[in-house]
């Protein structure tokens, strides 16, 4: 009997949806839209995506699909072991704007430093692919609008403003291609990670937003960062140990390679949170611009930073506001006791039970081929002698170059205790209480600098065995 042509062509319909339906729950590959996710950017498509996350681990792993074309609100949800998380071209998850969704804390008991968007805690083989983009939405939970910043909204002892990925005891984790961008607090946060690549990403938060740090590694192993365009309001790249977060351990075996960096605050950070050792770290090939500081060592607890390497690296840096801390510093190396503050996380700034806090050995670091253009000099200070020690200038050369409207002619101690500015000229080296320190084939030109902002090429005060050679 002859089969009608009808009958075969909704034979074949039928097909095409069965096969688009197994596409998208299947084969190891999970559409978001398949699990009711509307991608219209009004309705919040949290449950959606996180069913789709969580069957796929079930399942034994495969890739959670973010299509292309389609903006997906969503508030909080959690990664799983085994699951790729991939964002299509033009797709975007954009974070809720709705404070009142944000209740799980991004440290812990702290409430009071942000709370947690897109997070994983103790899950291995993870990944974010994909050339689209996650959105924090940061401007939606900002104040007013100020002409160096936005106002910060008050907060007591809980502040609802999202981190955009924060990750908790991960092993294994890649994050690659994607763009991550308008975070209302820290951007990437790793705690406690092991095994970690981040490569090729753009991270493009606003500059006008306080607290809005691009990548955290925190009390975390074996990370590699490489071939990203960062800029933020805050801190670029921050290794510290926060004391939230001590049962993690050391922070260390760290690389940061051929990254181009932009911030308000510090490009490139180690510290001021240090409560254990931050240790066996390298950045190389990186250029900073246009930045508040560049590269910074602001040791403020106990821990001990040593074994670091800074190589041929590009900074440029210029003055902003005081709404920011720095002052155009391109090489910043402190250890100083943290201020006791009476702000809204002062309790989790020192060690239980303390009321005053200490601060740690800084030594073994090593800057080789820096070219600098900049608004001041390095600086390097502590609070006792022997503290900073066996440190490196090797081919360090800083062009002055005046170039904001700010009058300059001081650094920036914060946090410390006691006077957090020193009031000086520019110098090329400003050291005060360090030792052993070798500067190297070290070169200064002022040409387009003013005279009397200048104070000459070296200031050294209560330190031993300086060689300038």
């Amino acid at each position: 009997m002859k089969k009608s042509p009808i009958l075969s062509i909704l034979a074949a319909v039928a097909l095409c949806v069965l096969m688009a339906s197994c596409a998208n729950k299947s084969g190891n590959v999970y559409d978001i839209t398949a699990y009711g996710a509307a991608g219209d950017g009004t309705t919040d498509d949290a449950a959606a995506i996180q069913k789709a996350i969580d069957e796929c681990s079930a399942a034994g792993g495969g890739t959670v699909l973010v299509p292309a074309g389609k903006t997906f609100l969503c508030g909080p949800f959690k990664l799983a072991s085994y699951v790729n998380l991939h964002l299509e071209p033009n797709s975007v998850l954009l974070a809720n704007p709705d404070e009142s969704i944000y209740n799980e804390s991004a440290f812990g008991d702290n409430r009071g430093e942000g709370m947690m968007w897109i997070s994983g805690k103790d899950i291995s083989n993870i990944s974010i692919t994909g050339t689209g983009a996650i959105d924090g939405n940061g401007v939606a939970f900002m104040g007013a609008e100020l002409e160096d910043s936005y106002e910060l909204k008050p907060v007591t002892d809980f502040d609802p403003r999202p981190h955009v990925l924060t990750l908790v005891n991960v092993e294994k984790a890649n994050i690659r291609d994607v763009t991550v961008r308008n975070s209302a607090y820290w951007t990437i946060h790793l705690v406690g990670c092991y095994d970690v690549a981040i490569s090729d990403i753009s991270l493009l938060n606003n500059l006008k937003i306080r607290n809005g740090d691009g990548i955290d590694v925190d009390h975390s192993r074996k990370v590699r960062i490489s071939g990203c365009f960062i800029e933020s309001g805050d801190d670029c790249i921050c290794l510290k140990n926060r004391r939230e977060f001590e049962q993690y351990g050391p922070c260390r075996d760290i690389v940061v390679s051929n990254c181009v960096m932009t911030s308000r605050s510090c490009a490139v950070k180690i510290g001021s949170e240090n409560m254990d050792s931050i240790d066996h770290v390298l950045f190389t090939n990186c250029i900073i611009k246009e930045s508040n500081r560049g590269i910074g060592i602001q040791n403020r607890d106990e821990g001990t930073v040593t074994d670091v390497v800074f190589s041929n690296m590009q900074v440029d840096c210029r003055l902003f506001s005081d709404v920011w801390w720095g002052k155009s510093e391109p090489i910043y190396i402190t250890s100083y006791p943290r201020a006791v503050g009476n702000h809204k996380d002062a309790g989790w700034r020192f060690p239980k039970g303390a009321v005053k806090g200490a601060c740690g050995e800084v030594s073994r670091i090593t800057f080789s081929n820096i070219f600098c253009r900049s608004e001041n000099g390095v600086f390097v200070g502590g609070d006792e002698a022997g503290k900073i020690r066996d440190i490196t200038f090797d081919r360090v050369r800083i062009d002055f170059d005046q170039r904001s409207p700010y009058e300059g002619g001081v650094y920036d101690r914060r946090p410390c205790e006691g006077e957090g500015f020193v009031n000086a000229p520019a110098y090329g080296f400003y050291i005060d209480c360090a030792s052993d320190i070798t500067i190297d084939r070290c070169s200064f030109d002022t040409a387009r600098f003013p005279k009397d902002k200048f104070g000459g090429d070296y200031k050294f005060l209560n330190s031993e065995n300086v060689r300038v050679i």
